[in-house]
């Protein structure tokens, strides 16, 4: 049974599971799903169209689920979907997709959005991933499961965030970032190798992250264009699933790479 503050506003299209618990002056809108123990604290907002899995946290004064900020959009119905056990500190906000975007932004599970970050129309989150207070997303950016995105840090729109990367504080990303990278600089923004502390983190283990460091070094302190790193790559570590994965990502890059 759902825990309904009697100052809270919930409305009647609203679908609340068990035990999900809603505080004074939270406001829960119309085609909102919370799943099992959501926890919504006062002066929270959820709007829908909105579907949320179990155990999502929502703290005071965030903003999920609210229209697009984009001038393209009509009213049309559109939505936000998000899994498990993500938390959404105070001041967040996230907004539901557009049509031209494909209609959805979509959050993964175990996510933290701290203060004040962001979440544009139609961008897609993976899962584990870190916002930072402040980092910000635009519309339609993707963001790969372990990112993690550093305090009041800014993602062009259509840029790709890969697994594992992480970008420093005040850093401003126009291209995409690659799985595993260090990507920091709030002026001149340069890929400084490969994000070591957070891989060992997640279990990396030294014969892996040895690998990954000798293709970073083929990309970025070689005498050799991409292009030709990339082949030299395959050439010597092409065993590498993790290897693969870069050298996927950096052949798909629509906006260029930061090197």
């Amino acid at each position: 049974m759902s825990e309904i503050d009697s100052r809270a506003v919930v409305s009647p299209r609203a679908r609340l599971s068990g035990g999900v618990r809603v505080g004074a002056g939270a406001f829960v809108g119309d085609d909102v799903e919370l799943g099992d123990d959501c926890v919504v604290m006062p002066q929270a907002v959820i709007q829908g169209p909105s579907r949320f899995g179990p155990r999502n946290v929502f703290h005071p004064l965030c903003s999920v689920g609210a229209e697009p900020q984009d001038l393209k959009y009509k009213g049309e119905r559109t939505e936000l979907v998000a899994g498990e056990s993500n938390v959404y500190r105070e001041f967040v906000t996230i907004n539901r997709g557009t049509a031209f975007g494909g209609g959805t932004t979509r959050i993964g599970n175990h996510n933290l959005f701290m203060s004040f970050a962001h979440v544009g129309h139609d961008s897609q989150v993976g899962s584990h991933t870190i916002f930072v207070n402040g980092a910000t997303l635009a519309g339609h950016v993707e963001v790969a499961d372990h990112a993690t995105v550093g305090a009041y840090s800014t993602v062009h729109q259509f840029c790709r965030v890969g697994r594992h990367a992480y970008i420093g504080a005040l850093t401003a990303i126009t291209k995409d970032v690659a799985p595993f990278a260090l990507v920091v600089d709030a002026r001149d923004v340069h890929c400084y190798g490969v994000n070591t502390v957070g891989l060992e983190r997640q279990g990396f283990d030294a014969d892996r992250l040895k690998t990954i460091e000798r293709a970073f070094r083929l990309l970025l302190r070689s005498k050799l264009n991409t292009s030709q790193a990339l082949e030299q790559m395959r050439a010597e570590l092409d065993g590498s699933a993790d290897v693969r994965e870069l050298i996927e990502f950096i052949e798909s890059a629509q906006r260029g790479l930061i090197k």
